[in-house]
């Protein structure tokens, strides 16, 4: 299941930067025809990149909750519940050594 996350997310960032170089190019051609300026380019870029960072932020958010409802449809025990676990065995162990004594 791990390696699956991990080749989704590989897969979200490889396409980014597709992405990437394909806008810069397309950008770069109209430059050359002088469909725009070098200034226009560069700001569409920048919005490109805010865009591409908010839609990964947003995308990462979705995954991250994604992620925690695979986990607890798992039925995994959390730290909060080890930890309990170690709370209650500590006390057994505290309750049998005085019964020992």
């Amino acid at each position: 299941m791990i390696d699956l996350l991990k080749k989704t997310m590989l897969a979200g960032v490889g396409a980014a930067v597709v992405t990437k170089e394909s806008a810069q190019k397309a950008l770069d051609e109209l430059v050359e025809k002088g469909k725009i300026s070098s200034q226009e380019a560069q700001e569409m870029a920048g919005k490109i990149v805010d865009q591409g960072r908010e839609e990964f932020e947003k995308t990462r958010g979705e995954f991250a909750k994604l992620f925690d409802e695979a986990l607890a449809k798992a039925n995994l025990a959390n730290r909060k519940d080890l930890e309990a676990l170690e709370a209650r065995v500590a006390a057994l162990e505290g309750t049998k050594e005085k019964a020992d004594a």
